[in-house]
């Protein structure tokens, strides 16, 4: 099938995540435009997470990730790249020319997308779209998300899913992206396994291999009409997840054996 040119837009945070979805859709659809929004600011998040969640959450979460996560990176590096050969996933810099904008809700962020004109907007990372951006083409948006919502919605939803000896539900969901925090209508659901190789480091990279399929096939649908929705788990309760704080990951790992 091909695709026009400037009809499918990558709108996206820079990270390893969107760099394996740009490499593996511009494989599939050679006329992929990209716009890359600016990290928000660390203090901005760190008051927010406060304001919603209190200060002893937010600093068991800062711990979390300043002394786990980069241990763990350390530890499981060699995992991390096993998965990225068996997988095929490239996440090597973005080399064509990109569109930088302040955020996805910024004007430079809307006129861009009303210059592409696209078909189709895929978002990965940014942070929660207004109205006005989704609305200032005519495309639709849609998201992957590391979780199988709406129960796993928020961050980590295969380790949330794991906590909660749910591991049925360690997976992939792919969804329109609307206003809200991963409630958008869901087109595609896809889980997996993980191994005792696994850590919440290594997560991530099992979660983007079993979207990117269900991804482009969504894609594809959308842009042909002939968009079927599967593997969807119905009769969910909805809820958001954070980031676990450094007690409460201790706590798992030592009595659950969850890493």
């Amino acid at each position: 099938m091909s695709v026009q040119p400037n009809r499918i837009v990558l709108l996206a945070s820079d990270g390893a995540s969107t760099r394996i979805v740009y490499h593996a859709l511009k494989k599939e659809f050679s006329e992929l435009q990209v716009i890359l929004e600016k990290s928000v600011p660390r203090s901005k998040l760190i008051q927010r997470r406060i304001s919603q969640l209190g200060i002893i959450t937010v600093v068991g979460q800062l711990l979390f990730m300043s002394i786990v996560t980069p241990f763990l990176r350390w530890t499981d590096k060699k995992r991390i790249e096993e998965i990225k050969r068996e997988y095929g996933l490239d996440d090597s810099e973005i080399t064509e020319s990109v569109v930088n904008v302040p955020s996805v809700n910024s004007y430079e962020a809307r006129q861009a997308l009303q210059q592409f004109n696209p078909e189709l907007v895929v978002v990965n990372g940014t942070r929660i779209i207004g109205r006005q951006t989704l609305s200032c083409v005519k495309a639709g948006f849609i998201n992957t998300h590391m979780g199988i919502t709406p129960l796993f919605r928020g961050v980590h939803g295969g380790y949330w899913a794991l906590v909660e000896g749910r591991s049925d539900l360690v997976g992939t969901t792919v969804h329109f992206v609307d206003e809200g925090i991963d409630t958008g209508n869901i087109i595609a659901q896809a889980t997996f396994k993980v191994s005792p190789k696994d850590s919440f480091v290594t997560y991530p990279f099992l979660h983007i291999a079993v979207a990117l399929p269900i991804l482009i096939n969504a894609m594809r649908g959308i842009l042909t009409g002939t968009l079927e929705r599967e593997g969807i788990f119905s009769n969910l309760p909805s809820k958001l997840r954070s980031h676990p704080t450094l007690w409460g990951y201790l706590g798992k790992r030592f009595l659950k054996g969850i890493k």
